[in-house]
């Protein structure tokens, strides 16, 4: 009994090893608590009639309530459901692509012989994500220009009547999901990369003296191993399901108004709206987006909890 609570008082015990510690992450600790607790006081204009005339404490303090009120636009618009269902549903397609795709390219790329081909080809994959949406509007304009592009002067080659890309919206949605893969699936891939690096080469070994093909390989040991890391990533990209990439949705289509119901989402909504509406709507639709954002991330993490619990996040 003695010995138990000697090992913890050890325990308890401030050690210098903590002081180092806590001298290290307080930087990281005073970034998050200015830039990300301390804003959170903002919420409160959601649910007032802000008003710009002084200071920002002054204005939150001086604001008169509305209520529910700036809730309204963003729930009683005639597009509410169009853009509810545009958020929702290409954020679904994102999930399973950028999960997929890169996990599938991590496989691909992990079981190369030469290191030196499996980086250039990582490179190659990873650069498209440094590229600004701006820029990448501009290459998409060049291809789907109807005087100029690429893909019309295709079109009249072949002996076919130019397409106005920018008024056609039902190719919009597999241009917007090509893009988003394109772009993000470098990034993705890194963290699978990283991962498969991390495996002990034991188990393979294991396996093909047990005479495994590369597939059971992938089968049995990879995949088992990732499962951890990939049910992670899932949980994290089901907690922005409410959230869109603004230039995605907003730069590429170039705001064409014959494209508005495949290309507007919660965010280009909330943007054009802020032309006449108030700073008040503009925070109330962050507010839904984050917390419907944090019951979406604990639904899934208590799905995912009660089929597999080690693979659970909390």
């Amino acid at each position: 009994m003695n010995a138990q609570t000697g090992r913890k008082r050890l325990r308890t015990r401030w050690r210098k090893q903590d002081t180092e510690l806590t001298l290290l992450a307080l930087p990281t600790t005073v970034w998050y608590v200015l830039f990300c607790f301390l804003p959170m006081f903002g919420v409160i204009i959601a649910f007032k009639n802000f008003k710009i005339y002084g200071g920002f404490l002054s204005n939150v303090w001086n604001s008169s309530w509305s209520g529910f009120k700036n809730f309204e636009f963003l729930f009683k618009s005639n597009d509410a459901w169009v853009v509810i269902r545009n958020t929702l549903g290409y954020n679904f397609l994102f999930i399973i692509l950028n999960i997929a795709v890169p996990v599938a390219l991590a496989l691909i790329i992990g079981q190369l012989h030469s290191r030196k081909a499996a980086k250039v080809y990582q490179t190659m994959m990873f650069l498209p994500y440094f590229l600004s949406w701006v820029v990448v509007s501009a290459v998409v304009w060049a291809f789907l220009s109807f005087d100029k592009g690429i893909a019309n002067q295709w079109l009249a080659g072949l002996g076919h009547d130019p397409v106005n890309w920018y008024m056609e919206s039902g190719f919009w949605p597999y241009f917007l999901v090509f893009m988003n893969l394109w772009k993000g699936v470098g990034y993705g891939m890194v963290v699978y990369l990283a991962t498969i690096a991390g495996i002990d080469g034991s188990y393979y070994e294991a396996a093909v003296i047990d005479g495994a093909s590369k597939w059971q390989q992938v089968r049995y040991i990879t995949l088992p191993l990732m499962k951890l890391v990939i049910v992670m990533m899932f949980i994290l990209a089901v907690g922005r399901i409410f959230y869109t990439d603004f230039g995605l949705f907003f730069q590429v289509p170039r705001d064409s108004n014959s494209l508005f119901n495949v290309t507007t989402t919660i965010d280009v909504l909330v943007y054009k709206q802020l032309k006449t509406a108030t700073v008040g709507m503009a925070s109330a639709s962050a507010f839904v987006q984050s917390v419907m954002g944090c019951v979406t991330i604990l639904l899934a993490n208590w799905v995912v909890r009660r089929v597999d619990p080690d693979s659970a996040m909390m």
